[in-house]
C-alpha cells in the first residue's frame, strides 16, 4: 500500500511539473477544453437528432464565436459615444477641480497643483487623434511588444481549432480518460465525476440565466434614468458578469463614466448607485441562490480567494475558470470531510 501511494504521488508530481513547465503554451488548450466541456451537450443534442457531427460542431462553435463577437461589439457604441464627450469634458472637469478641489486639499495641508494646460494637451493628443494616428500608434506598439501581439494573435487563431477537434472527438477523449483509471477505482471515480458534472452543469445553466436576467434588468434600470447608452451598458454588464466582480466592476465604471458625461456628477452617482445597488442585491440574495443554487457551496471570501489564486497562477484564463474549478474542489473537499467524520481518527476508535 505505501508503495502504491508513493507511485500515485510520483505521477501527480510529474504531472504538476509538466503543467508548470508547459504553462506558457497551455492557454489555448486549457480554454479550448473548458469551452468544449461547456458546449459539448449542445453538440450531443444535435447529433442525437441525426445531424452530422461535423455540422453540429460547426454550428455550435460558430454560434459561440458570434455571441462572443457580439459581446465585444457592445463596446463600440459606448466608446463612440463617450470618447468625443471625454474630449470636451475632461479639460472643463480639470479646470473645475483646479478651482474647487485644489484649494480644499491645500486647506487640509495637502499641497496639490493641477496643470490644466498639460491635461488639455494630453486630451487633444490622444482623444482627438484621427484613424491614421490611432493606426500608427497601434503599429508602433505592436513593434515594441511584438512577441506579446503575436502570442495573442496565435492564441486567438489556435483556440477555435483546438475547440473544433475537442468537440469532434469528445466521446473518444472521455472514453480514453476513463480507460486510464484502474478498474478497482472506476466506480468511485465515476461517482465523483458524476457529482462534479452535476454541480458544474447546475452552475453553467444557472449562471447563463442569471446573466440574461441581469442584462435585461440593468438595461431597463439605466433606461428609466434616461441613459442614452442604457441597452449596450446593461447588456454588457449583465453578460460580463460571467467573470465575477471584474465584469460587474467594469460595467459599473463604464456606466458611471457615461452618466458623468451625460448628466453631471450628482445625478450620475445617484442613478448608478440605485441601479447597480439593486442589481447586486437581487443577484446576491435572489437570483444566484435560486438559479445557481447553494450546492456549489462557495461563500464570497472563497470566491475572492479563488479568483486571486487562479488569476495569479494562470492569468486572465485563471479568472475565467476559477469558479468552475473551485466547484470541483468543493466537491472533493466535501467528500474528504465526510470521510474524515466517519473515520476512526475522528471517532476515536
Amino acid at each position: 500500500m505505501p508503495r502504491r501511494r508513493l507511485a500515485w504521488l510520483a505521477i501527480a508530481a510529474v504531472g504538476l511539473a509538466l503543467l508548470w513547465w508547459l504553462s506558457p503554451v497551455l492557454t489555448p488548450f486549457l480554454v479550448g477544453a473548458v469551452l468544449a466541456y461547456a458546449l459539448h451537450p449542445a453538440v450531443e443534442a444535435l447529433a442525437a437528432r441525426r445531424v452530422p457531427r461535423v455540422l453540429a460542431v460547426l454550428a455550435v462553435e460558430t454560434a459561440f464565436i458570434l455571441a462572443l463577437l457580439a459581446l465585444l461589439l457592445l463596446m463600440v457604441p459606448i466608446l463612440a459615444k463617450e470618447l468625443p464627450l471625454l474630449r470636451e469634458q475632461i479639460p472643463l472637469l480639470a479646470e473645475r477641480a483646479n478651482q474647487t478641489l485644489v484649494p480644499w486639499l491645500r486647506s487640509h495641508g495637502i499641497p496639490v497643483a493641477l496643470d490644466t494646460a498639460s491635461v488639455k494637451a494630453f486630451v487633444l493628443k490622444y482623444l482627438d487623434a484621427n484613424l491614421e494616428d490611432w493606426l500608427a500608434t497601434a503599429l508602433s506598439s505592436a513593434r515594441i511588444g511584438g512577441s506579446i501581439v503575436l502570442a495573442i494573435i496565435g492564441n486567438a487563431v489556435l483556440m477555435p481549432v483546438v475547440l473544433y477537434y475537442l468537440l469532434m472527438d469528445w466521446p473518444k477523449i472521455v472514453a480514453r480518460v476513463e480507460g486510464l483509471v484502474p478498474p478497482r477505482l472506476r466506480p468511485a471515480t465515476a461517482d465523483f465525476l458524476g457529482e462534479c458534472d452535476a454541480v458544474l452543469g447546475q452552475y453553467l445553466r444557472g449562471q447563463l440565466l442569471v446573466m440574461a436576467l441581469l442584462a435585461v434588468g440593468y438595461s431597463i434600470g439605466l433606461a428609466l434614468f434616461g441613459f442614452d447608452l442604457a441597452v449596450p451598458l446593461g447588456v454588457f454588464t449583465g453578460l460580463a458578469g460571467f467573470i465575477p466582480y471584474l465584469g460587474f466592476g467594469l460595467g459599473l465604471v463604464l456606466a458611471l463614466l457615461a452618466g458623468l458625461l451625460q448628466f453631471g456628477a450628482a445625478y450620475a452617482l445617484v442613478a448608478v448607485a440605485v441601479v447597480f445597488g439593486i442589481g447586486q442585491v437581487l443577484e446576491s440574495f435572489v437570483l444566484t441562490p435560486r438559479l445557481v443554487g447553494e450546492r456549489i457551496g462557495l461563500n464570497p471570501l472563497t470566491v475572492i480567494f479563488a479568483l486571486l489564486a487562479f488569476g495569479h497562477l494562470l492569468g486572465f484564463v485563471g479568472v475565467l475558470v476559477a469558479l468552475p474549478l473551485s466547484a470541483v474542489a468543493a466537491v472533493a473537499i466535501g467528500r474528504l470531510r465526510r470521510a474524515y467524520l466517519a473515520s476512526p481518527l475522528f471517532l476515536g476508535r
